[in-house]
């Protein structure tokens, strides 16, 4: 474990001290979340189900800090937010573009942020608002709501960036080259007629990449050539998935997916590698999540950087 993982579990801890109410007692074996979440409502539920922390709604991205405060992603700003929702950094879409994204932390302190539009490009902000870096992207459309969304910069420094229209997931050095390609419009996945628009892209530890498909109702994974080597549909979850944009790898191995389209019901549900599902959220506060991050298990902080 390196000593950011370390720090992040220390920190974690601390934090959720402060977030989380005593879970409920619960039969053996119950599996119980608190977890942020991002789209109509922003906030933080706990593993009782209760609403621990809210702040502006119509989100888009954005994390629970290792030191405890929020950092999130509106189409207009980027903000980074106390528990008692003190704003200490804050960034502005510039006027050639249309959208932000997606928001990062980076390991350097500074903020990957995405902007969609006439100029679609990752921009990294440091801690002043001030814009060191720009890598230009290559969507292939003008249409700027459908660009990309869950851009992520990868540890060797490289930027992992699903491109919905163009059924790709790319890798861009930070010159702005593009060094891989993922097709999400292979024929066991729909094709282009099946509209498996890779929305949330996660590189895993083993090289592989975790993708949601949002209106191909799927989320697949792919190894290091592109080729398929998991996949969950709504054949395997009973008509869950409605839309889903959201996913993250838990440290455990399963796969929890959100549902933006669910905007009553089962919004959130958790995937083992054998497809079964172990978990699921029906939380008012979680209908139509856009994103998400899973906080604890049964009071334990999920480990090292989130793989979302």
């Amino acid at each position: 474990m390196n000593s950011w993982h370390l720090s992040f579990l220390i920190l974690a801890t601390l934090t959720f001290r402060v977030f989380a109410a005593e879970p409920p007692s619960a039969a053996e074996g119950a599996i119980r979340h608190s977890y942020l979440v991002l789209g109509g409502r922003t906030a933080v539920i706990g593993e009782d189900g209760a609403i621990r922390w809210e702040y502006a709604g119509g989100s888009r991205d954005g994390f629970i800090l290792p030191g405890g405060n929020a950092l999130i992603a509106w189409s207009d700003r980027v903000e980074e937010v106390t528990p008692a929702k003190e704003v200490v950094f804050r960034f502005t879409r510039r006027p050639e573009n249309a959208e932000i994204g997606t928001a990062q932390r980076l390991y350097n302190g500074n903020t990957l942020v995405t902007e969609l539009g006439g100029k679609p490009r990752l921009l990294e902000v440091d801690p002043k608002g001030a814009v060191l870096h720009t890598v230009p992207l290559e969507p292939e459309t003008e249409n700027a709501h459908m660009q990309t969304r869950m851009a992520r910069q990868l540890r060797n420094g490289n930027y992992l960036v699903p491109h919905l229209l163009a059924f790709a997931v790319k890798e861009y050095t930070p010159e702005g080259r593009v060094v891989s390609v993922i097709r999400t419009d292979l024929p066991e996945l729909g094709g282009r007629p099946g509209e498996a628009w890779p929305f949330t892209a996660i590189r895993l530890d083993n090289g592989n990449t975790l993708v949601s498909l949002t209106h191909g109702n799927q989320v697949a994974e792919f190894d290091p050539r592109g080729a398929l080597v998991w996949r969950v549909s709504n054949d395997d979850v009973g008509g869950r998935f409605q839309d889903p944009c959201g996913s993250q790898r838990l440290a455990n191995g399963n796969t929890v997916v959100g549902s933006h389209a669910a905007i009553k019901g089962v919004s959130m549900i958790e995937l083992t590698p054998d497809r079964r599902i172990v978990w699921s959220s029906d939380h008012p506060a979680a209908a139509g999540v856009h994103h998400f991050q899973i906080l604890t298990t049964n009071g334990k902080p999920e480990p090292g950087m989130p793989l979302k």
